[in-house]
């Protein structure tokens, strides 16, 4: 009999994840080895149990889907993760491709889509949901995707932050903090923090605070 696939459920809402639960385990090829509420739980579930697909929302209390999918990604590279969002803008897709997400599909469509999304994305195949735009990514076109480590600053400063709390949160210096403000302003073409506030979260780069 062949092995199962093994998925791992990430989503901030019990719910949601129990929803996802009964319905994967009425797939006989599927087994949920675990459950995780945000994204710093979902890295070290991801190292504990190392399950062959990821089901992760893109917005997670916490570090977002985005930075958390880079994480995990980064020790265990052949895990399968699936983003589901609420989002069909190119933006959000780009993102998710960019962290090294091999699929993206809509919550408003998964019940009829997740386990066949699941079985493409453990077989290897790329999955997009059709109802969003096919982003550049794909097309071979250059982008201007932020590191994990700018996710986190840009995080930081929509909500608020000064700097020096940003350099003492993330343990580093106040002058790198600058250079990576000044690094993201670059990346998008921005030149004021207000701009930088708004461009962030009307385009999903961050979850709102």
């Amino acid at each position: 009999m062949p092995e199962k696939i093994s998925v791992l459920l990430v989503d901030d809402h019990a719910l949601v994840r129990q929803g996802f639960r009964r319905l994967l385990e009425d797939e006989t090829d599927m087994l949920v080895v675990g459950e995780a509420g945000d994204g710093l739980d979902a890295v070290k579930l991801a190292q504990q149990l190392k399950p062959r697909v990821i089901v992760m929302d893109c917005a997670l209390p916490g570090i977002s889907g985005l930075v958390a999918a880079r994480r995990i990604l980064d020790t265990s590279p052949d895990t399968a993760i699936l983003m589901l969002s609420m989002h069909s803008e190119e933006t959000w897709v780009r993102q998710a491709l960019d962290a090294g997400a091999r699929g993206y599909i809509l919550k408003s469509a998964m019940e009829l889509e997740l386990p066949v999304a699941i079985r493409k994305i453990a077989a290897g195949v790329t999955v997009l949901d059709p109802a969003v735009t096919r982003p550049a990514t794909l097309k071979g076109e250059s982008n201007a995707a932020l590191t994990p480590r700018e996710l986190e600053v840009l995080q930081l400063i929509v909500e608020g932050k000064s700097n020096k709390e940003i350099a003492d949160l993330l343990h580093l210096s106040a002058n790198t903090i600058a250079v990576h403000r000044a690094n993201i302003m670059d990346a998008l073409g921005i030149h004021k923090t207000a701009e930088l506030v708004v461009y962030a979260i009307r385009n999903g780069l961050v979850n709102i605070p």
